[in-house]
């Protein structure tokens, strides 16, 4: 490392005098949030120092929304019930009220749990239940994850507007804050709460519930000991600079400091150079000192030291806290992988039973469930086809109790919602139960509710050979289904998407083959024709015969019947995968919607290995974590030895290690509190790094657990893995809370691939179990990747 005194040689010699003089200035740390102030004419509204710092005080929406509104809430056609709706003044979070004779409750939802605002009847609830009031006077809240949507009808339009304006503003505020803003905004709220007397001051009793409500069990003599240094007017209570003062302390990162004083020198500030200079040892690809330039001006927070291209603590810890500074590649978060490859090529986010929002067995079916896989980079979803009433056919999940929606609604649904987030492609895979008339009726929804987004006819392209690309597909929906007359087996009766497995798999829904094979007895013509680059087709040999199945063949195998190839034919179903579509579904033996781990799948190169995606879990976050990059757009390019059709790869025989990841995790900042309603409760964090790769590269290691510290607790151990397959890898942080008794407790989670895993110091950003940003809770690493 080269010391301080060399690296300040390299200043121009008028430059020492004002880094000290910019140090001087920045002494002290860039302002905390504020304790709870009078404002407004002596009215307390601490709250507003919030919004204003979001730059919203003045907003005639917001400011509506502050004084609330009483909307209806839509539960069914007779349940209208009004609830008083009142943005709480942090800008985060809604307030709203319900009364039960002798129960009176408090709710609250935060606006980062918000997936989309709507207007009108926008909703399935809205549709079957809303018709009571006009579309201009109804909103629909959808959140992240489980959570139900929030269908509200105002008073009048003009109300609904301004709250769906609203929310639309607080949102791209929210997704705009940098994690300084955000970590401002999360101590202020346990400030606000902390000060149980709303006096603006904040006494030791009250300091221990704000330590304990941010997840730290401090002792009480160190934490007296700090609060008595803080209390410069000595009448044992904080206020004003003095709560400053003791939430700069708290807030403290040694080992930030360390690393930029080893960078910075006695003057304490880093010049472009010097930094520079850490760029180079992060790994950073393009570090040029254009580039140091460029991130001093972008994240320094000191007018002065910005002027004179120096970057403060302040500054350094802002860059290293943004995305740039994150583990993922900045990057790879917009798309920048080849999309003019065929699509047999990419893995395919992919969902089963999609219209499921719970279990399999007894769960309600719904649109708002294709919409919310959508929302996720969903690209291909399942619809169970079965006959209707009224010649209308129906999707739900054959002889069962889960309920019932309308083919039609779906298709609407697709139409309104698949393109939102992505332009490419989406496969409709149809399991089709329905007899000759009502497949003819899917037909005619499909093209006349789809009309020009919908696949009729082969594109007009070079290479018949080969599936087209995503580019090519962008903005359209290609229909997987029976096709005419290959689709037909020896008994003349059409295939259905699960009828290939052996007959030694008979668990697989007796009950549905039997009533396929009443009602199915030959494919329509009019849905057959729709089936254009996604042919159902039984799965035959896996070796290259002089017919060799054409590109637009797709097979369907349960997730038994593909491992057993993984096993038995590796290498074999990596080429039949370079050429064709696959897809892979659970076993119908998950009654509980429970998933397999799609890593396996992936490996062997199958495109679209299909989830449930209303079941939050570790398989989840891996479909999460390896559709979290190319833009999120549910297409990623598979590596090189997975695309070509003579590959020799074997996912389980994958050869000698190629890859020595080590990862030291350094530290951990304001993690959540699990049990907010149990004061006393202060989580143990551990931290556990999984591999998910090939076979021989899953593992995991952990660090110990830290005793009573979710706020900031420290490790500095080191992990290490060596991988065979590192372009296959995903990479998984866990945190738990570490219990001795009985399992640990979830705590928050982020996966990503390996080859969009940044090296250097880094902070990892924790997502919930749905998914949802644990803001401002995160971990900071320190990441080596070397490649033999």
């Amino acid at each position: 490392m080269l010391c301080g005194r060399w690296r300040r040689c390299r200043r121009p010699p008028e430059e020492p005098p004002v880094a000290a003089q910019v140090a001087a200035q920045v002494a002290a740390p860039v302002a905390l949030p504020s304790p709870p102030t009078p404002s407004d004419g002596g009215t307390k509204r601490p709250g507003l120092r919030a919004l204003k710092k979001m730059g919203l005080t003045e907003d005639e929406d917001v400011r509506a929304m502050l004084r609330g509104s009483r909307l209806r809430k839509i539960r069914s056609r007779t349940w209208h019930k009004e609830r008083l709706y009142r943005l709480q003044e942090d800008g985060l979070s809604v307030w709203f009220q319900r009364r039960i004779p002798r129960a009176p409750s408090q709710h609250i939802f935060f606006v980062q749990h918000i997936e989309a605002v709507r207007e009108g009847h926008q909703s399935e609830g809205l549709r079957r239940f809303g018709g009571a009031f006009a579309p201009a006077r109804c909103l629909t809240i959808a959140f992240k994850g489980r959570r139900k949507n929030l269908d509200l009808a105002a008073p009048t339009a003009e109300e609904a507007q301004r709250w769906v304006r609203g929310l639309t503003k607080l949102r791209a505020r929210l997704d705009a804050m940098s994690q300084r803003e955000r970590l401002d905004h999360w101590i202020h709220s346990y400030l606000h709460r902390a000060d149980s007397n709303q006096d603006s001051k904040m006494s030791f009793k009250e300091i221990k519930s704000l330590l304990r409500m941010v997840n730290v069990d401090m002792n009480d003599m160190y934490a007296y000991l700090l609060f008595k240094e803080c209390d410069h007017s000595n009448n044992d209570r904080l206020e004003g600079a003095e709560i400053e003062e003791f939430l700069r302390r708290l807030l403290k990162r040694p080992e930030l400091e360390e690393i930029f004083h080893q960078y910075s020198g006695e003057d304490r500030v880093l010049s472009a150079p010097e930094l520079l200079e850490f760029l180079e040892e992060q790994g950073e690809e393009g570090a040029t000192l254009a580039r140091a330039q460029q991130l001093i001006q972008t994240y320094e927070l000191n007018e002065t030291a910005k002027q004179h291209e120096l970057m403060t603590l302040d500054g350094f810890m802002m860059y290293l806290l943004s995305p740039e500074g994150a583990a993922l590649d900045n990057t790879h978060t917009c798309v920048f992988q080849d999309m003019n490859q065929p699509l047999a090529h990419y893995f395919i986010s992919s969902s089963h039973n999609t219209y499921l929002t719970d279990s399999q067995i007894g769960g309600p079916s719904s649109t708002e469930a294709y919409v919310r896989a959508f929302a996720q980079g969903c690209r291909c979803v399942e619809l169970d086809c079965w006959e209707g009433p009224g010649g209308e056919p129906v999707i739900y999940h054959g002889h069962t109790l889960t309920s019932k929606i309308l083919f039609r609604d779906v298709v609407q649904a697709v139409r309104d919602h698949a393109f939102t987030l992505s332009p490419y492609p989406v496969i409709l895979s149809l399991e089709n139960h329905c007899g000759l008339e009502q497949q003819a009726a899917m037909a005619r929804h499909l093209r006349t509710i789809l009309g020009d987004m919908l696949v009729t006819q082969a594109l007009d392209f070079p290479n018949p050979e080969e599936l087209p690309s995503p580019e090519q597909l962008k903005g359209r929906v290609l229909v997987k289904g029976k096709k005419l007359p290959a689709a037909r087996s020896e008994d003349g009766r059409a295939l259905s998407d699960r009828e290939e497995e052996e007959d030694d798999e008979e668990e697989e829904e007796e009950v549905e083959a039997a009533a396929q094979r009443r009602l199915a007895k030959q494919i329509s013509p009019e849905l057959s024709a729709l089936a254009v680059y996604c042919h159902a087709t039984r799965l035959g040999t896996l070796h290259p015969a002089p017919n060799a199945p054409q590109p637009c063949q797709v097979s369907s195998l349960s997730e038994r019947k593909a491992k057993k190839l993984i096993r038995e034919a590796g290498n074999s179903f990596v080429r039949h995968n370079a050429r064709q579509l696959t897809r892979v579904y659970p076993l119908g033996l998950r009654m509980n919607s429970a998933n397999y781990s799609p890593q396996e799948m992936w490996n062997s190169g199958c495109q679209l290995v299909a989830l449930n995606f209303q079941t939050p879990g570790y398989e989840m976050d891996l479909n999460a974590g390896r559709f979290l990059v190319n833009g999120q757009c549910g297409y990623v390019l598979k590596p090189a030895c997975l695309r070509q059709p003579d590959s020799t790869f074997d996912p389980e025989y994958p050869g000698p290690p190629r890859t020595t990841l080590s990862i030291q995790v350094l530290t951990a900042q304001q993690l959540p509190k699990l049990n907010a309603e149990k004061p006393h409760s202060i989580v143990d964090p551990l931290v556990r790094v999984e591999i998910h790769g090939v076979p021989a590269d899953c593992a995991r290691q952990e660090t110990d657990y830290v005793l009573n510290n979710g706020f900031n607790p420290r490790w500095g151990q080191t992990l290490q893995f060596q991988l065979r397959a590192p372009e296959l890898a995903l990479v998984r942080f866990v945190v738990e809370d570490y219990d001795a008794t009985s399992p640990n407790d979830f705590v928050g989670q982020f996966t990503l691939p390996l080859s969009s895993l940044k090296q250097g110091y880094r902070h990892i950003h924790l997502l919930s179990k749905d998914g949802a940003s644990l803001s401002p809770a995160t971990l900071f690493i320190q990441i080596r990747i070397q490649r033999s």
